[in-house]
């Protein structure tokens, strides 16, 4: 933990307020290899140049207290923690240092994040300032984000299940991303599989997973999808039973998770999907990798580009490709309401009027 000057201090809240629904049991608990989750997050944050830790407990608040043994580490409880994730981090952000100059929002489900990847996220805050600096692993974004004391005001706004990406769209000029060689910033425990996936990793010391893989599928029109949950997935099936070959963007997707890609590409870097006559792309990341994806997808020059969002953050993402250098006739190229009309509601009627937009498109071409 670090003492640098009150202008540059920077501190770290760790949200460990959570149910564990998904997981069904107390997740901050479970172990992982020698240490539970929490240890191995509180560990790492430690050793950084930190100033303070704040930790936000909830569910469990008494057993998980028992974990954080440290003097210097700040412990409150967040009785409203049932409400959501804004909740922890609004008492959080109320507990730091006054003289702090900005913090990480550090999740306690994220135990594998590199000491070497927050000191560099406080040193480039130092170096830069801006509002909002988000890390990326092979260009996909991830954890911890830090947050300058000037958006503080606006968290404590938040309702109670919003977190702080609901105020990115407000700073889009003064949100500044970085580069790490950390998938720890992508990796989470909030199912048992998830905690499946950890465990081999901490054992080895070593994240190997290939930055494309490729199976043998007959040649066909190449159908992009960036996310594989909700409506990706029933696209994914909508292709491959129209003859389209399936190439997924997502930086931790194993193929028994989508047996019906026959590309998985976990870099954003379009540039090395396999060759296609014909190419079209779909968004649909839950707004994790939106603007990155978009802007890959118009770089490619891929003639069907749809994003699969909100109006307010279809809205967001082009505003912020614009600010990035994004031609308007560019960004005109978006689809943000994709699909005929057909009154589709659910995730495979809305996957189904995409599916058939494109096959038009598709027919129209030929």
């Amino acid at each position: 933990m670090s003492d640098a000057p009150s202008s540059t201090l920077v501190s770290a809240v760790i949200l460990a307020a959570g149910t564990s629904s998904r997981m069904g049991s107390q997740k901050q608990l479970l172990r992982l290899g020698s240490k539970t989750l929490l240890e191995h997050t509180l560990d790492s944050v430690q050793a950084s140049n930190i100033h303070e830790i704040v930790v936000v407990l909830g569910s469990a608040a008494e057993s998980i207290r028992t974990l954080i043994a440290h003097e210097k580490i700040k412990v409150v409880v967040n009785e409203a923690f049932q409400e959501g994730m804004g909740t922890s981090l609004q008492r959080g952000l109320a507990a730091l240092d006054p003289q702090a100059a900005a913090t990480l929002v550090v999740l306690a489900d994220q135990p594998l994040v590199k000491t070497a990847t927050i000191n560099r996220l406080i040193d480039e805050y130092r170096q830069h300032k801006p509002q909002i600096l988000i890390p990326l692993y092979r260009g996909f974004r991830g954890n911890p984000v830090l947050l300058d004391r000037s958006v503080f005001p606006e968290i404590a706004a938040l309702n109670g299940d919003t977190g702080c990406r609901a105020i990115f769209g407000d700073h889009l000029e003064n949100i500044r991303k970085l580069a790490v060689d950390d998938p720890g910033i992508l990796l989470d425990a909030d199912r048992p599989a998830d905690l499946a996936r950890l465990n081999p990793i901490v054992a080895s010391g070593q994240f190997d997973i290939p930055i494309i893989e490729t199976g043998n599928f007959p040649p066909g029109p190449d159908l992009v999808l960036v996310g594989h949950e909700g409506v990706a997935a029933h696209l994914a099936k909508f292709a491959r039973l129209l003859g389209f070959r399936v190439s997924v963007v997502d930086p931790l997707l194993t193929r028994d998770e989508m047996p019906e890609a026959a590309s998985i590409l976990r870099v954003m870097d379009f540039a090395q999907l396999p060759a296609a006559s014909r190419r079209f792309c779909v968004v649909a990341s839950m707004g994790r990798f939106d603007e990155e994806a978009i802007e890959q997808a118009l770089l490619a020059e891929i003639p069907y580009i749809a994003l699969l969002a909100n109006k307010k953050r279809s809205q967001e993402v082009l505003q912020s490709l614009g600010i990035r250098g994004l031609a308007a006739d560019q960004l005109a190229r978006v689809r943000s309401r994709p699909g005929i009309a057909i009154g589709a509601q659910t995730p495979p009627e809305i996957a189904l009027s995409i599916m058939a937009e494109i096959v038009q498109e598709l027919r129209r071409a030929s």
